[in-house]
């Protein structure tokens, strides 16, 4: 029979046993993100005041539309880990349970819808640029 006593099973883990690995996401998509928001503020600022036309032609290029989805991706990631953890800390049972599904749903969502506008911006861009 093994007998393990609170400190032992305790030692190097957190109460969800994945603190350091959470810590650790939450850093280096931290700093992803603070590479990534100046990038996307300075093509998003050059897209900014532009016609429709204009707007679909600097996004349907590939270096803004990576940037955009790289952004959107990891934000969103970064937020749901985040409210993840935010809602582990603050409540309990079924309410936790409901509201991080919520989270990571609302985070999925938000990756999906942006990813769809980019590949529709992209697509009107090759019809745009094949009529021009």
């Amino acid at each position: 029979m093994r007998y393990l006593t609170d400190r032992k099973r305790a030692v190097g883990k957190g109460a969800a046993h994945t603190g350091t690995e959470d810590h650790w996401y939450m850093t280096v998509s931290a700093v992803a993100l603070a590479f990534l928001v100046p990038v996307f503020l300075i093509v998003f600022g050059r897209a900014l005041g532009q016609s429709q036309e204009g707007v679909i032609a600097t996004f349907s290029r590939p270096f803004p539309a990576i940037v955009t989805a790289l952004l959107v991706v990891v934000g969103m990631r970064h937020f749901a880990k985040g409210a993840q953890m935010m809602l582990e800390d603050y409540t309990a049972g079924t309410t936790r349970k409901v509201l991080v599904i919520a989270a990571h749903s609302v985070a999925y969502l938000v990756i999906a819808v942006a990813l769809y506008a980019l590949a529709k911006m992209t697509f009107l861009g090759i019809v745009l640029g094949a009529m021009n």
